[in-house]
């Protein structure tokens, strides 16, 4: 089994299902797969096989699920890119990436026009509207890059909704997420379509995701935290998606409050600024259910003041790029202890070691190391950073962590390299 497998069995067995919400406009597996399907198709038409590689520089609108699930459809490999990232850091990524075609929103065409002639892996360039000016923006480009680009809405409409997925072995990569390089240029994890189909499963198993739960999709679903805990595991699950465009507090308590969502993910900084936001009310999140806390450690007492105000258990966990991400949670039903990350999720192994390799007692500071189904293969042309990383079966996270004699886990610091 693999994501694109499981979400079109749910269409084909509950195609009239709700499976994203965005701007007001529902969306049906059904509709979800035939519009997946017909990118798909468009995708090959342009030449992407499977094993290319096809980049998206775009944020949480339903142009990027349709891609995501459209190159994994094909066997070809997902490269998602922070839009707002500068020139430079995006130009890094789509080299080092080896980019055969690009899929972006209209407001970085004067990006592409700019270094369309450096990109010298990329061949076509597909444009996201969001704009009634595109279609005269992309018909003004100079003919040599404007035969090389297309809009979205034209492929779409004349692509296949019967387009069949191409085969797929678990071990083939399915996405390349690049590290925020801390320690240098970025790397491209590899992660194959087991490694995403495995946490997201994983973490849809340890949290309790069912198919009646709407998600709130504020975080930036191009970041590992919001692709397997925000939109791949609810899909797979069949659950709804409510895609909000951009975090606002306004926004999330309304979209919750009009489309009773049950699940909230969220970054610390979000649940700050919804704490603070003076309009906030219990009332607000009641039909919230689990809330959840990732990517940067939860302050203890802001964690509190939001349980206590919204009457609403916030559990936290820990991942890396790595792992696809997810390795530890606070157990959603037994014991939740505040300043931790949890334990071991469902088929996930975590633990303490020192420079050695070995296991060092509870209650002692080491790096964490992981291992399990959804450690990334390597780093793209980067076999000496991978050995570094992979040892033995197990990924070095480079991040310092203590382990209580109950078995959860707590981040201390991120180790010097």
């Amino acid at each position: 089994m693999n994501l694109v497998s499981t979400v079109r069995e749910t269409a084909l067995a509950q195609p009239d299902k709700i499976a994203y919400h965005f701007m007001g406009q529902d969306t049906t597996y059904g509709e979800f797969n035939g519009l997946v399907s017909k990118l798909a198709s468009a995708l090959a038409e342009l030449g992407v096989q499977k094993g290319d590689h096809v980049a998206f520089l775009l944020g949480n609108t339903p142009h990027f699920l349709h891609s995501l699930y459209a190159t994994m459809r094909l066997g070809a490999t997902a490269i998602p890119i922070n839009p707002i990232y500068t020139p430079d850091e995006i130009s890094y990524i789509i080299h080092n990436s080896d980019a055969k075609v690009v899929v972006a929103i209209d407001a970085l065409l004067p990006l592409i026009e700019q270094a369309a002639n450096v990109f010298t892996t990329v061949q076509h360039y597909i444009i996201c509207e969001t704009e009634q000016s595109t279609p005269e923006k992309v018909a003004s480009l100079p003919e040599q890059l404007k035969s090389r680009v297309s809009l979205y809405s034209q492929l779409i409409a004349r692509g296949n909704s019967e387009f069949d997925p191409v085969p797929v072995e678990e071990d083939d990569t399915a996405i390349i997420l690049y590290t925020s390089g801390t320690t240098g240029s970025p790397k491209g994890a590899m992660l194959t379509h087991k490694n995403l189909y495995s946490n997201a499963k994983d973490v849809a198993e340890y949290l309790g995701f069912k198919e009646g739960d709407r998600m709130v999709a504020t975080l930036p679903v191009f970041h590992v935290f919001a692709l397997t805990v925000v939109v791949n595991a609810p899909l797979l699950r069949g659950a709804e998606i409510l895609l909000v465009p951009r975090f606002s507090p306004a926004e999330v308590f309304n979209m919750i409050k009009e489309k009773k969502a049950t699940v909230f993910a969220g970054v610390p900084t979000m649940y700050n600024f919804l704490y603070q936001y003076p309009e906030g009310k219990k009332e607000d999140f009641e039909s919230v259910r689990l809330a959840i806390s990732g990517g940067a450690s939860l302050p203890v007492a802001l964690l509190h003041n939001f349980e206590e105000k919204f009457d609403v258990r916030v559990s936290e966990g820990y991942g890396l790029s790595e792992a696809s991400p997810v390795t530890c949670f606070n157990p959603i039903e037994s014991e939740r202890i505040p300043g931790s990350i949890g334990t071991n999720i469902v088929n996930v192994e975590n633990k303490v070691v020192n420079e050695l390799g070995e296991e060092v007692p509870d209650g002692e500071v080491g790096e964490l190391i992981v291992r399990g189904p959804n450690v990334m293969k390597g780093y793209y042309k980067m076999p000496e950073e991978t050995e570094v990383a992979l040892r033995d079966g197990w990924l070095y996270t480079g991040d310092l962590a203590r382990r209580d004699e109950n078995g959860y886990f707590y981040i201390v610091d991120r180790k010097k390299i």
